[in-house]
């Protein structure tokens, strides 16, 4: 405990080493599934390969591990990292184009593609270590950053109740979501009849799933259980994994029975480490590359800051002007994640918003970090153990959180429209959009605008103006 409390100044954060070890099993439990997600979504689903699959899929555990490290030894933040959603399936696109416009294969495109990646790293890095992308944290209005944390709430609720609850069925290529599909339906006959009899089975299990995993947590926070939100989605996993058994007639483990456990770190070197292609990158064309990285630089820069800023505010880590302590560490951080994910062979590695059910769970300090990170590795030899975590289960923490994270908006003045109105805005086109970073974006022009129509266009930093312009070219100027 005493080199732990030394290191990582636990008492002063008040917190406990099983705290933080709980707090970082919990964000890594709800962040699970990037670790097969992302290299499904970088390849195709395997279609082109299953050796590159193998490869980004060791990308992802390992750059993963090596941000979120630095963000706990450096930073001393208890905030995880990995390939950014939305990011993975904006590069697989951009590879997909580079592969038609340069008539090379997937492969090759994926390894000019990754240049594009470790641009983007090195100039964060440098904005980090020269404090800019820490001056654009302070750039944003006191009231866009109160309303961010809610915004964030809002979002992981929709994620929670909707693409993470997803259900596919035999002769439906889409899947069905809990939201749109289950509770959006009319009547339960004709959720079902749409679904199919097992596809509406498994609807159910998902969200009865889901609810008991939330009233567990919230029962359990009550009584003021330490890793409430950890044991709830242990609770939700049994269910689930029981009414596989039982009403599916499934057996949720069949899945470890063939599974390997030795890392294919041969067909990592083979396809991704260090193979970036700086010719191939060349090839694409000087327009098209500096449009490509600004676009990656931007959405990346404020969803970062967006998750950073909302989780630091919901554990209390801002000081007294909205500011969160060793930011310009935790920055750096992000921006070595991104540059491992560019030479392991990974799109951009971000903070994750899931990081939010950690911190809920104590976490404060990077102990929580460190432990969500080991375990990051060790999944290079665990993967298939991960795997079977149900969504529903993950689903419940996230929705959990989501509310908790609604509690700043107490702190937005209403009765002030500048601050209102973007909040408003921001609560809207997060979830909608799935970027935090174009929420934040929207926010930031509506704060600037009524600012200019209400005749306190002084109260308005440069930057914040510079911020506002950047965002409204990227929303209307095609290029």
């Amino acid at each position: 405990m005493g080199f732990f409390d030394k290191a990582f100044r636990l008492k002063e954060n008040g917190t406990t080493v099983r705290t933080e070890i709980v707090a970082g099993l919990t964000t890594f439990m709800t962040m699970a599934y990037i670790i097969a997600l992302n290299p499904n979504l970088l390849t195709g689903f395997g279609s082109f390969g299953q050796d590159l699959w193998n490869g980004v899929f060791l990308a992802t555990c390992i750059a993963s591990a090596i941000g979120t490290l630095c963000m706990g030894l450096f930073a001393n933040k208890p905030f995880v990292m990995a390939p950014g959603m939305g990011l993975n399936s904006f590069f697989a696109i951009v590879v997909a184009n580079i592969a038609t416009i340069v008539g090379c294969s997937y492969l090759d495109a994926f390894r000019s593609g990754l240049v594009i990646i470790f641009v983007e790293g090195v100039i964060f890095l440098i904005l980090s270590i020269f404090n800019i992308r820490e001056k654009i944290v302070n750039a944003i209005p006191m009231g866009v950053r109160l309303g961010i944390g809610p915004a964030i709430g809002i979002m992981l609720m929709n994620i929670g109740f909707g693409s993470n609850v997803g259900i596919y069925v035999s002769d439906n290529p889409n899947p069905f979501y809990a939201m749109r599909d289950f509770f959006g339906s009319l009547t339960a006959k004709f959720a079902k009849d749409t679904m199919g009899d097992e596809g509406y089975k498994a609807m159910v299990l998902a969200v009865v799933t889901m609810f008991i995993g939330l009233f567990v947590i919230i029962a359990l926070d009550h009584f003021k259980v330490k890793g409430a939100v950890l044991y709830g989605m242990l609770a939700a996993s049994v269910v689930y994994w029981a009414g596989e058994a039982v009403v599916l007639g499934i057996n949720p483990f069949a899945s470890l029975k063939d599974a390997s456990f030795v890392p294919p770190f041969k067909d990592m070197a083979t396809t991704t480490l260090f193979k970036l292609d700086f010719k191939g990158f060349i090839e694409i064309g000087w327009f098209t590359i500096i449009t490509l990285v600004i676009t990656f630089c931007i959405i990346d820069m404020f969803d970062t800051i967006g998750t950073l800023v909302g989780t630091a505010s919901r554990a209390n880590m801002l000081d007294d002007k909205g500011n969160m302590p060793k930011m310009k560490q935790a920055l750096i951080s992000d921006a070595v994640g991104t540059l491992a994910g560019s030479v392991t062979g990974t799109s951009t590695v971000t903070t994750f918003v899931e990081s939010a059910s950690g911190v809920e769970a104590g976490g404060r300090t990077g102990l929580t970090a460190i432990v969500s990170a080991i375990i990051f590795l060790l999944c290079m030899f665990i993967a298939p153990v991960a795997a079977i975590i149900p969504a529903a289960a993950t689903s419940s923490a996230l929705i959990y959180v989501g509310i908790l994270m609604l509690s700043n908006l107490k702190k937005i003045d209403f009765d002030d429209i500048s601050q209102l109105a973007p909040v408003a805005i921001m609560l809207l086109a997060m979830p909608i959009s799935g970027s935090i970073g174009h929420g934040i974006g929207l926010a930031l022009i509506t704060y600037t605008l009524i600012k200019l129509c209400t005749g306190k266009a002084k109260d308005v930093s440069i930057l914040t103006y510079v911020l506002s312009v950047i965002f409204i070219l990227k929303f209307f100027i095609p290029l």
